[in-house]
This record gives structure tokens, C-alpha cells and sequence, in this order.
């Protein structure tokens, strides 16, 4: 893998875990309706499956293109 994709790798993660805040891990997952494990791998730099971004994108009300690649807000409007 190439040291570009791996960066971006990481800071999907980052920003996954910008996303959950201060909730745990378990809580967070609870409210996407997805397992505690999954949270911990994509914060540990595992590629999310796309409808769990999409999940996160509709309950967090989170952008999509600041989730994936960092540009614009984090949260959307509407």
C-alpha cells in the first residue's frame, strides 16, 4: 500500500474518532446500530464497510467528503 493511502487510512480514523467524541466506543456503536468491534477496527485503521460510513453519515450528521478525505465541515447543515 502506498504511504499516501495509508495516511489517509489513518486519518479516516482520526476522524472517526472525532465523530464518537466522548462517548465509549460501545456507546457510539450502539447508536449506529453496529457491533463494538467494528468501531474499534476502523479507529484502528481498518477501511469501514460503506453502509456503515453511510450510517454514520445519516445519524451523526456528518459530511461524507470531510469524513472520507478531510474537506469541508464535519457536520452538514441539513
Amino acid at each position: 500500500m502506498s504511504k499516501k493511502r495509508e495516511h489517509q487510512k489513518s486519518k479516516l480514523a482520526e476522524r472517526l474518532t472525532l465523530v464518537r467524541g466522548g462517548r465509549s466506543q460501545r456507546r457510539f456503536a450502539r447508536d449506529l446500530g453496529v457491533f463494538q468491534q467494528n468501531v474499534n477496527r476502523y479507529e484502528n485503521g481498518t477501511t469501514p464497510h460503506t453502509d456503515f460510513l453511510i450510517q454514520l453519515a445519516l445519524k451523526e450528521k456528518v459530511s461524507i467528503d470531510w469524513l472520507l478525505i478531510g474537506k469541508g465541515a464535519m457536520r452538514r447543515r441539513r
